[in-house]
């Protein structure tokens, strides 16, 4: 893939421009470099912001109209040719309506088929539950030779396009764009001791802020990574957090099943090491209602839109983790100094014998 020499657009931006529209700005320069690239969409290419690179290249562009299981097999015959395609809808109907055509089609024979799957999670606030979609992560890990990246921004999207990346704005989590991008290796946003937060997303730039807040607030240390890449994951950065803070929240924006924090405890598990662990999510059954959309976005832990109501609860759960791990930590410890003094007490007996 060509890398961006020049694009119509900065990092300022970035606090301007929603994610999708860096999407499609990014993806349209990258093409000025490299033919190979084309776009399809299936009646979406205002929604998802694929229409900068359709102005640019309407040669380059193929609009199937509201068929994304044909979309996903034309996308799938384009890599077949030679190409490079770009197949933009709503992550809900890339997962679910169109799933069989990307299991079987683009994946099952490994083509280099770029799916841009926009308005994710519950970021589709107002348009209820049929078009919200918090199973994306467990659906695209279970899926053979799939690769599952969740960008933190508008910034961090154009990177994932330009190493190969939707939905509505978000703040920036990044300064600039000086910083090096790789797929499947994490980034620490914030170092840190006392815990660590793995997070993705939209909860970067949230866990930042909380912990900041909570080192001027508890004088609590800690650290932030933000695991953009879900498929494959960063091992090592996972069991560095694990053996450096002995504590580890994620947090992100999906399903309890399936999602980061089963992928993160999985690693965790297979290594044998012991941590005090816990989840942050979005609760299995849960039902954003758009009539009550603040009441429901509490009980899902305070995602998207409600950044501050987000911010609270965040910090009430780190705290409550980070005591209750104390406590553990502190039982844990009285268990060990008895079972000493039982084994000294036993062993003074045995020498009297």
């Amino acid at each position: 893939m060509a890398v961006i020499t020049g694009t119509n657009w900065n990092a300022y931006d970035a606090s301007t421009m929603t994610a999708k529209e860096i999407y499609g700005r990014t993806l349209a320069a990258l093409a000025e470099n490299n033919d190979r690239i084309v776009g399809v969409t299936a009646d979406l290419e205002k929604t998802t912001a694929i229409k900068f690179f359709a102005d640019k290249f309407p040669e380059r562009f193929y609009n199937v109209g509201i068929a994304e299981q044909n979309m996903m097999g034309i996308a799938a015959g384009l890599a077949k040719a030679g190409f490079i395609p770009f197949a933009s809808t709503m992550a809900i109907f890339a997962c679910m309506r169109a799933g069989e055509q990307v299991r079987t089609d683009i994946a099952y024979q490994n083509l280099p088929v770029k799916i841009i799957a926009t308005h994710a999670g519950i970021s589709f606030g107002h348009a209820g539950t049929t078009h919200h979609c918090t199973e994306d992560f467990a659906i695209m890990r279970a899926i053979p030779n799939m690769t599952v990246i969740c960008p933190a921004d508008g910034i961090e999207t154009s990177k994932a396009v330009q190493a190969c990346v939707g939905r509505g704005f978000e703040p920036p989590a990044y300064a600039d764009d000086n910083y090096t991008y790789e797929i499947g290796k994490a980034i620490t946003m914030h170092e840190g001791t006392d815990l660590t937060i793995i997070t993705c997303g939209i909860g970067v730039l949230q866990a930042v802020n909380a912990a900041k807040t909570l080192a001027e607030t508890d004088g609590l240390s800690v650290r932030v990574i933000n695991m953009h890449t879900i498929k494959p994951i960063d091992r090592e950065a996972i069991m560095s957090a694990v053996v450096d803070t002995r504590r580890i929240l994620t947090v992100e924006e999906h399903n309890v099943l399936g999602g980061l924090g089963d992928a993160v405890a999985s690693v965790i598990a297979e290594s044998g090491k012991g941590c005090v662990f816990k989840q942050l999510f979005v609760l299995d059954g849960a039902v954003v209602d758009a009539a009550d959309l603040e009441h429901a976005l509490s009980e899902c832990a305070g995602l998207v839109e409600h950044h501050r109501l987000y911010l609270r609860h965040s910090l009430k759960v780190v705290r409550t983790f980070y005591e209750n791990a104390l406590v553990a930590r502190s039982a844990d410890a009285g268990k060990e100094a008895e079972r000493d003094a039982d084994d000294q007490s036993a062993g003074a007996a045995d020498d009297k014998e």
